[in-house]
Order: C-alpha cells, then sequence, then structure tokens
C-alpha cells in the first residue's frame, strides 16, 4: 500500500510502504496510487514527492500477482494489465509536479515510476534495471512512458535486464541527478521549491501542454502495451521464468555460467 503526508506548503509525499518485498507493485498498491492521482486538486496541491519506505524505491510488479495471471480467464488478464497502465497513465497526467525521490534500487515497475515522474533524483549507489525478459516477461505497459523518457537510447536497456548505476541512469534520462544519500532530501527540495513561487494553474496547464509537445503515452501505445502484457502472461517462457524464480533454479533458456 501507500502512506501519504502533506505538508502545511501543500506538497505531498506518497510512500511506497511494502518495505519487506521492496515495495513491489501488488493490486493494492496498483489501486491506491491511481485513486491517489485521481484525488489530487490543483492549488490544494502544489507538488508530490514519491518515494520507497525501506531499501528499495520499487522492485517492479509483485511476482506474486504476475503469477496469478498465468491462469487467470482472458478478461481476467486484460483486466489486471490495465490496472498497471491506469496507475501508470494516472500518474502521468496528474496535474501537479511529480518528483521522484529515489532512495534505493528500481527494477522493472519501479523504472516505470521514475519515468512517469517529471523529474526524479536518486542515490548514487542505486541500481536499475528492466529486468523483465530475465523471466520471461517484457517491459509492456511501462514501455511508453519508459520510451518517452529515454528516447532513442530505450533499445540499450529495453531488452537485455542488464542493470545499470545511477551514473547511467542520469545518461539515459530517467534520473535528473544522482547524489549522496545524505543530499538526497536537499536535492528533492530543490526540485520542489521553484512551484511554490509559481501560478498552480499555469503550472498545470504548462504540463499538460509539455506532456503534449513531447509525446504523451496515446490511447493507441496504451492498447498495445495491454495487448502485449497479456500475451506474455500466456506464454510457457513466462510461467517458466517466474517460477524458476520462485524455484530459486535456473530457467531453461540461461545460459550455464
Amino acid at each position: 500500500m501507500i502512506e501519504t503526508a502533506t505538508d502545511d506548503r501543500g506538497v505531498t509525499t506518497v510512500t511506497l510502504a511494502r518495505p519487506e518485498m521492496h515495495n513491489a507493485l501488488d493490486a493494492a498498491t496498483m489501486d491506491a496510487l491511481t485513486d491517489f492521482a485521481g484525488g489530487v486538486v490543483v492549488g490544494e496541491t502544489r507538488a508530490v514527492v514519491l518515494t520507497g519506505a525501506g531499501a528499495s524505491f520499487c522492485a517492479g510488479g509483485d511476482l506474486n500477482w504476475m503469477r496469478a495471471q498465468f491462469d487467470a480467464a482472458p478478461d481476467a488478464r486484460d483486466r489486471e494489465a490495465r490496472r498497471l497502465a491506469g496507475m501508470l497513465g494516472a500518474l502521468d497526467a496528474m496535474p501537479v509536479p511529480l518528483i521522484g525521490r529515489v532512495q534505493g534500487q528500481a527494477f522493472g515497475g519501479g523504472v516505470g515510476l521514475m519515468a512517469v515522474c517529471d523529474v526524479a533524483v536518486g542515490v548514487e549507489d542505486a541500481l536499475f534495471g528492466l529486468t523483465e525478459t530475465r523471466l520471461g516477461l517484457i517491459p509492456a505497459t511501462i514501455g511508453p512512458y519508459v520510451a518517452a523518457r529515454m528516447g532513442p537510447m530505450t533499445r540499450r536497456v529495453f531488452m537485455s535486464s542488464r542493470r545499470f548505476d545511477a551514473a547511467e541512469a542520469v545518461r539515459l534520462g530517467l534520473l535528473a541527478r544522482a547524489v549522496p544519500a545524505d543530499g538526497l532530501d536537499d536535492a528533492v527540495e530543490t526540485e520542489v521549491a521553484p512551484y511554490l513561487s509559481c501560478a498552480p494553474g499555469a503550472v498545470a496547464d504548462a504540463k499538460a501542454l509539455a506532456r503534449r509537445l513531447s509525446g504523451a503515452a496515446t490511447a493507441a501505445e496504451v492498447d498495445l502495451s495491454v495487448e502485449a502484457l497479456a500475451a506474455r502472461w500466456r506464454d510457457a517462457e513466462a510461467r517458466e521464468g517466474v517460477g524458476a524464480f520462485f524455484d530459486k533454479r535456473r530457467p531453461a533458456w540461461a545460459a550455464k555460467r
């Protein structure tokens, strides 16, 4: 789930609150984020800071949630894929600035959360990765947002499941800055403070325009990503990859080391 706290300036901090699961995204967490984003009121909320509790920012989609889709009916798979896509879309379209406070590692859907932030700053010792293909999955519903953020550099990390450090995350455009852990809050405040001198309605309109001008995810792209994720959930590779993860064994396709 999530925890929220708003200070007297109207800055709301949203914390992913499943530290024991490295803040993996289950259905309840996705619904809570979607509901939060839909309830933001321009003027009452000046900015939102998204962060995680514990050692990780977000480890991606909860694999127990993923595994449940393998044997689900087609309409249920589609509904769950749209749950994830809907969460990302709601955060992306939120009419106030969204600042990512990336205090730890982020993989898969966690990188997707970074991509829907207007700006993200992170700790310099964090690791990142689009690790889905290692599990027989693909970075589907996060894809439109990741590709919009990283542009032509997307393919450097989109398919390989390669982990990369914070310095590379900066070069890829996922992070604006990487800072020491003891400087993270100051870096976040540097991003938040300018908005407090801006007209809230103008900020909302400017964000909406920026999304249009910079290639916001289209409905067609979201539909394509939902279909791609549902198709992967039907594929034997995903069942083998996620099963191998839970069994703590090498999946059948992995090369022997």
